[in-house]
């Protein structure tokens, strides 16, 4: 019985890992936490490995452009994976939400960011970062918030740009500038901001934060990139999402 028990064994893991496979997945720098977190529970339910590269939604969508090998995008907004689509680079019909971003106004130091945001209306700070809105989709949401307050102008000498959110949230941690506009996923942790002070942005403040996945013409065939994109949809990969402040 142990012998019979044990060639079982061998027999599901040789099928197992005879059907696993990786897939290449571009990633949007606001999630990459959840990301490695969420490929990890990907090969522990599938066997598939997902191979990961970040950076911010405009850059990876150049990349993608000039021909990387990326198989899925995972953006920080739903414009990028649908121009990919009328171009051709991304399958038809399979773009959809994956998660709703939420913009923080966070700093290191406790007690320098309010609860409403009018440390913004001071100015008594040296330094402000925000990623570049021209390349990432919390940026563009940052200076839309900014201008709605109407002290846009007065900041502009302050501002420290990140090329990506992951780059501003460095600015930040590092104290290079004293308070940024981050993701909120990048400074909570078991359901809170971690440290320092912050101010979660109002939503009418700024446009959605609608990110969108889509599968690209490189993943067409790829049964891993499939795979990936229902795991992202299943209930596991939906409370790590909500672990990390992501509205669904």
């Amino acid at each position: 019985m142990r012998t019979t028990g044990f060639l079982l064994l061998a027999f599901w893991g040789l099928h197992w890992s005879a059907h696993a496979a990786e897939v290449t997945v571009a990633v949007a720098s606001n999630f990459s936490a959840p990301m490695q977190k969420i490929a990890q529970a990907f090969a522990q339910e599938t066997g598939h490995k997902a191979q990961l590269a970040f950076g911010s939604t405009g850059n990876l969508y150049a990349q993608i452009r000039n021909g990387a090998p990326y198989q899925v995008l995972l953006a920080a907004d739903d414009a990028t994976p649908r121009k990919l689509e009328a171009e051709g680079l991304g399958v038809a019909g399979s773009r959809f939400t994956y998660a709703m971003g939420t913009l923080v106004l966070w700093s290191k130091q406790p007690g320098l960011v309010d609860e409403k945001g009018d440390v913004l209306r001071s100015g008594k700070f040296e330094r402000i970062a925000m990623a570049n809105p021209k390349l990432a989709p919390y940026g563009a949401a940052a200076a839309e918030t900014l201008t709605q307050m109407g002290v846009l102008q007065a900041l502009q000498p302050k501002v420290v740009q990140g090329e990506n959110i992951s780059q501003t949230y460095q600015f930040v941690a590092t104290e290079n500038a004293q308070l940024g506009f981050v993701a909120l996923s990048q400074v909570m942790s078991d359901g809170r901001v971690a440290q320092g002070s912050s101010w979660v942005v109002p939503a009418q403040l700024h446009s959605p934060i609608r990110q969108d996945a889509i599968l690209l013409t490189k993943g067409r065939d790829a049964p891993a990139a499939a795979a990936l994109l229902r795991f992202l949809r299943s209930e596991r990969a939906r409370a790590l999402l909500r672990s990390f402040g992501y509205a669904l």
